[in-house]
C-alpha cells in the first residue's frame, strides 16, 4: 500500500497522508515527480507504460515519473523513481526542478537531466516500464497526435525540450 503525504495549496504538509488510489481530498493536494533525460543530439528519453498499469497502460511518457511516497521530499522521489524505473543512479541533492506545474489534484517537478547512454543498457522496472528509446520533441508530439504519448500539453513538452538548454528563464543573467 502506497502512502502520500497531502499538501496546502502552499505546498505545506498538512500532517495528513491519503492511500494510493482514493480520491484527494478537497482542498488538498499531492506531490509528483518527472525526470526528463536528454541527450546532447537534443533528444529526449522516452518509456513505454506495461501494458497491465492502471493508468495510462501502454502508452509512451517522459523518462521517468512517480508520486512522492510519505516523507519524502521531492529530491528523493526523483532520486527513488529513476533508480526504480530505469536503474539508474543519480544525486539530486544539488539539482532542482526545472519546472512545477501546478494541477488539479496537486504539484508536478520537472527535473531535466542530460546523459549521453543506451537505453539498452538501462535495467528497466518490468513491473512499470515495457521499454525505453529516446525520441525528438517532434517524434513526440507526433505521439501525442496519434494518442500513443501520455497526452500532455504540447506546450509542456516545447518547454522542456527548451529548458535542457536553457537554466534561467531570462534571456540574460542580472548585471547587478
Amino acid at each position: 500500500m502506497e502512502i502520500f503525504d497531502l499538501y496546502t495549496d502552499e505546498r505545506e504538509k498538512t500532517g495528513r497522508t491519503m492511500v494510493r488510489g482514493e480520491a484527494t481530498p478537497e482542498g488538498f493536494y499531492r506531490l509528483v515527480i518527472h525526470v526528463c533525460i536528454f541527450n546532447d543530439r537534443g533528444e529526449m528519453l522516452i518509456q513505454k507504460r506495461q501494458p497491465f498499469k492502471k493508468s495510462w497502460a501502454g502508452l509512451w511518457d517522459v523518462s521517468v515519473g512517480g508520486h512522492a511516497d510519505s516523507g519524502e521530499t521531492s529530491r528523493q522521489t526523483a532520486e527513488r523513481e529513476l533508480k526504480e524505473e530505469l536503474g539508474l543512479c543519480v544525486d539530486f541533492s544539488s539539482i532542482r526542478p526545472a519546472i512545477t506545474v501546478h494541477w488539479e489534484n496537486g504539484f508536478d517537478d520537472f527535473y531535466v537531466l542530460t546523459k549521453n547512454l543506451e537505453p539498452d543498457s538501462l535495467t528497466l522496472q518490468t513491473d512499470e516500464v515495457q521499454e525505453a528509446k529516446w525520441a525528438s520533441e517532434r517524434e513526440v508530439k507526433k505521439m501525442i497526435d496519434d494518442g500513443t504519448f501520455i497526452p500532455y500539453e504540447k506546450g509542456l513538452i516545447e518547454y522542456l525540450f527548451f529548458r535542457r538548454n536553457h537554466a534561467s528563464a531570462h534571456t540574460r543573467k542580472d548585471a547587478r
